[in-house]
């Protein structure tokens, strides 16, 4: 699936989602955030994809929020600001439960929206210029309980609270000490470690990695809510595939495996 703002393509097992604004940072639309989700929805139907990344185009930027330019069309009553929150949520939690890992490469800037993407994905690369902020009290917004929890989960409460009562912009070093993102790269090297990066996660075993997402994404939950039958489900169903196999023969034979997911 392809757009004039969000650009879909497949590389083999990975797909590639790039918010496509970069005259306005790649802040995001109403059009875009729907976009967007049928996009990773497409990724996730197919069936072959291992991994999905998604980044920003352009040099300045990840997703420097939302387009506030489009605010007096698509945020100007009640319902129509209830129907972008709507539009927003059911990105943020298709992105959030996608069955394969995201990664966010991230260059410039990720602020406000932009970071709550980042923050859906299960792995966050950044160049050592990117910036991450969340305005909201410089703006006079308020969070709900929701949109604060993902970023406690990451960063802690402690971090959580400096992000959002400071409303400054943090570097690249002070988001990597925080646990906002996982690996900090040179500019120049931020595309290639990426596509190191992911091409090692998509040869890896599928079903493994899908067992494992689910266990975090479970254990994350009170524990009353915990799907602990699914989690059992997907190991016993790692134990039965042919890539348990494939894995056990590799190791033996001193070979990479070939993992089908299966």
């Amino acid at each position: 699936m392809t757009t004039d703002r969000i650009i879909s393509r497949r590389d083999g097992a990975i797909g590639h989602i790039t918010f496509n604004n970069p005259e306005r940072h790649n802040a995001m639309s109403l059009d875009m955030w729907r976009d967007g989700t049928a996009a990773i929805r497409e990724c996730c139907d197919a069936g072959d994809v291992r991994a999905i990344v998604l980044t920003g185009a352009g040099e300045k930027a990840f997703v420097a929020g939302a387009d506030i330019s489009k605010f007096g069309q698509e945020r100007n009553s009640a319902d129509a600001v209830a129907e972008y929150a709507a539009a927003v949520a059911e990105f943020q939690e298709t992105l959030t439960h996608a069955p394969m890992p995201t990664i966010a490469r991230i260059g410039g800037y990720a602020i406000g929206g932009g970071l709550a993407i980042a923050l859906c994905c299960d792995i966050r690369i950044a160049s050592d210029d990117s910036r991450f902020a969340v305005p909201a009290a410089k703006l006079g917004l308020g969070y709900a309980a929701s949109g604060i929890e993902r970023l406690m989960q990451i960063v802690g409460p402690s971090f959580a609270m400096e992000i959002f009562y400071t409303a400054r912009q943090f570097d690249a070093a002070e988001a990597l000490t925080m646990g906002l993102v996982n690996r900090v790269v040179p500019r120049v090297e931020l595309s290639t470690y990426c596509d190191d990066y992911v091409a090692r996660i998509a040869g890896n075993a599928p079903l493994t990695i899908r067992a494992v997402k689910t266990a975090v994404q479970e254990n994350l939950k009170a524990p009353v809510d915990r799907d602990i039958e699914l989690c059992a489900e997907q190991v016993a169903a790692c134990f039965a595939s042919q890539d348990y196999v494939e894995g056990r023969t590799a190791f033996a034979e001193k070979r990479k495996p070939v993992f089908t997911g299966t």
